[in-house]
């Protein structure tokens, strides 16, 4: 029995579940959006929220929420999306340039500097600028899970996106699962069925109204003499 056993275990080891909460939540941060387990999402999640909120601490000036938050979160370079193609066939010199100056410091705001193209930019510097810039009036629920209607290949687990409230891009897969070769002929079945049914109730119909008009007709009967002539044939003639 799991009694006071907070959280999910992941089937990890506690260092490597916090390093994956923190490169999830890194990557959430970056993309604005993960596909993942939903186990996973949901344990994330709470991980992310409490994130955010010193993130709007440290852009407030608080020195010590920003001092925790790299401490938690960790500073990972992000890449700008136009020029990972360019980043990945570069050298290791040319990505030690863009990674840090020659006094060894890491770019933290993304700005081209020194002959380079390109430089990274510091998910910290991301998210206290740009995530939690948006969330200033937002008292909590800084994220969504959305749950796919599938499953993964590997182990069957059921997945869904953990998404960045704000970001209305549709995840792209959340589609309606197709219809299976069963489903189809089932389907198939039941409407032959009831379009047979209709019919036959369509040609019971005219024998219906004609059963119900003739029971609705008044019976027939004899016309009556007239009172004249039959007393006339009653009374016997004078002469």
């Amino acid at each position: 029995m799991r009694h006071r056993v907070a959280r999910r275990k992941l089937n990890r080891t506690s260092e490597h579940r916090k390093a994956l909460r923190r490169n999830m939540a890194q990557s959430l941060f970056e993309h604005g959006q993960i596909r993942t387990t939903l186990t996973k999402a949901k344990d994330v999640r709470p991980f992310v929220e409490r994130v955010i909120t010193l993130a709007r601490k440290a852009r407030s000036g608080n020195l010590a929420a920003r001092q925790r938050l790299t401490a938690v979160l960790g500073d990972r370079a992000i890449i700008p999306a136009d020029y990972r193609e360019e980043y990945e066939n570069m050298s290791d010199a040319a990505r030690k340039r863009v990674l840090r100056s020659r006094s060894g410091r890491r770019h933290r705001l993304g700005q081209a500097r020194a002959g380079e193209k390109f430089t990274a930019l510091s998910v910290i510097h991301h998210l206290i600028n740009d995530v939690a810039g948006r969330y200033e009036d937002r008292p909590g629920g800084y994220t969504r899970i959305i749950k796919l209607g599938r499953t993964n290949r590997t182990d069957g687990a059921a997945e869904a996106v953990l998404q960045l409230v704000g970001e209305e891009e549709s995840p792209g897969s959340v589609t309606r699962p197709e219809k299976t070769a069963r489903k189809r002929r089932i389907e198939s079945r039941y409407a032959a069925a009831a379009k047979a049914l209709k019919g036959t109730r369509k040609s019971d119909a005219p024998a219906k109204d004609a059963e119900q008009a003739e029971a609705s007709a008044p019976a027939e009967t004899e016309p009556e003499a007239p009172e004249s002539e039959s007393q006339g044939q009653d009374e016997p003639s004078s002469t």
